[in-house]
């Protein structure tokens, strides 16, 4: 009987732990799998984490250019087919009659989550006139190479050569919407070499401070340093606005070794509107004033200005075409800059260009066909009949204006 007894007793007893072992080894299951399973998620979210920190630190390299070329029909029919008139009223495209290359251009970026470096080469004939006091024949001109160092979110430093930021046009022909550049380009600084810091106190605010040599030149003049800024503001969604400025002393020393008192100076505002969808308006607007020698080639003893104004609207019609015009007016009577009449005194220019643009080849190529008129103010004292601002076609100054219909074909990639 006690061997019964104790034989039921086992029984019950195991029929009382059995179930409790089945969930102690269900909740074991449970609890390997929960934890192997958030080591995998923890293990791939480190891993992809890894990955992207590596990428950031590794950064990125991209190469991009283009090349554009040009024709441009004169109706003055200049003699010598040149678009300058008396002195310098085109940038670039400065021939007539002829195809021409305008400019190829390389530029070479590498990025990561705390620097950039650019390198930005170009090469041809608007090489040697970017690169403005440095020709170095139809070869290899260095437009921009700098590096940037964000030093924190809100503050990034640059070092080396940069474009300037005076102004609304750039050098580069598949940004600004016009082929032909404007006056305020032509008389304004194309880049310089130096320092500066961008400090950004929010998306809309921004500010530009730096130190630099003298203005489009490789190699300094002089001992002195230009100080050069840059305010941006976007006061709304949709503008965008530029409050630029420049001022530096650009004399050769004197036979002593000492620079003389001299200045060149540049106030610049630059804006656009994106008003709807498909319009856009923009400003540019600038004054200026000299005195004293400019890089050995002289200057005003007393102070002289200049200044003008130029607006662009441009409509888009299409994904494939666009149009759009540019009005502009520059006063130069001062005679401090390089637009001259025949008597090397100084004048003003007034200046519409209109510009239709056909972008083809998915966004690499575009086509530009391009009408502008410039008028300068018509001499009419005695034996100045030949003393206009353009050439006819028997090679006399006798046009106080000048009209070209041109095309310019622009690849990118």
């Amino acid at each position: 009987m006690q061997k019964l007894s104790l034989l039921v007793l086992c029984l019950f007893a195991t029929f009382l732990a059995f179930p409790k072992g089945i969930d102690e080894v269900k909740d074991d299951s449970k609890k390997e799998a929960k934890t192997e399973s958030k080591t995998e998620t923890t293990t791939e979210t480190k891993t992809e984490a890894k990955t992207e920190e590596e990428e950031e630190k590794k950064g990125q390299f991209t190469f991009s250019g283009y090349i554009d070329s040009y024709y441009t029909g004169n109706f003055n029919k200049p003699l010598s087919r040149s678009n300058l008139g008396a002195y310098y009223a085109r940038v670039f495209d400065q021939k007539s009659g002829q195809i021409s290359l305008g400019l190829v251009q390389t530029k070479m970026q590498y990025s990561n989550d705390k620097s950039d470096v650019v390198v930005d080469l170009t090469f041809g004939p608007n090489a040697n006139m970017g690169n403005y006091g440095n020709a170095v024949g139809t070869a290899l001109a260095i437009k921009q190479a700098y590096f940037n160092w964000k030093a924190s979110s809100k503050l990034t430093l640059t070092a080396g050569q940069f474009g300037t930021h005076i102004g609304y046009e750039v050098i580069d022909a598949p940004v600004n919407f016009n082929y032909s550049l404007s006056n305020l380009f032509n008389n304004g600084p194309f880049y310089h070499i130096g320092v500066k810091g961008t400090y950004a106190f929010s998306d809309k605010a921004s500010l530009m401070v730096g130190v630099v040599n003298n203005v489009d030149n490789l190699d300094d003049n002089n001992r002195k340093k230009g100080l050069i800024s840059q305010l941006f503001l976007n006061p709304v969604e949709g503008w965008n606005v530029y409050l630029n400025f420049i001022n530096s002393n650009e004399a050769n020393p004197d036979a002593q070794g000492n620079t003389p008192s001299a200045h060149y100076r540049v106030f610049d505002i630059a804006t656009t509107y994106q008003a709807t969808e498909k319009l856009l308006l923009g400003l540019n607007a600038a004054y200026g004033s000299q005195k004293g020698d400019y890089q050995g080639a002289g200057g005003p003893t007393d102070t002289k200005t200049w200044g003008g104004a130029a607006g662009y609207i441009s409509v888009a019609a299409s994904d494939l075409f666009s149009i759009g015009a540019r009005y502009e007016y520059f006063d130069n009577t001062g005679g401090a800059r390089a637009l001259l009449n025949r008597k090397d005194e100084g004048t003003s220019v007034n200046s519409f260009t209109l510009t239709g643009n056909f972008t083809l080849a998915d966004g690499h190529l575009l086509i530009k066909p391009e009408f502008r008129l410039d008028a300068y103010k018509k001499l009419s004292g005695a034996g100045e009949t030949n003393l206009q601002q353009f050439e006819d076609s028997k090679g006399a100054y006798s046009k106080n204006s000048q009209s070209t219909l041109g095309l310019a074909l622009i690849y990118k990639f």
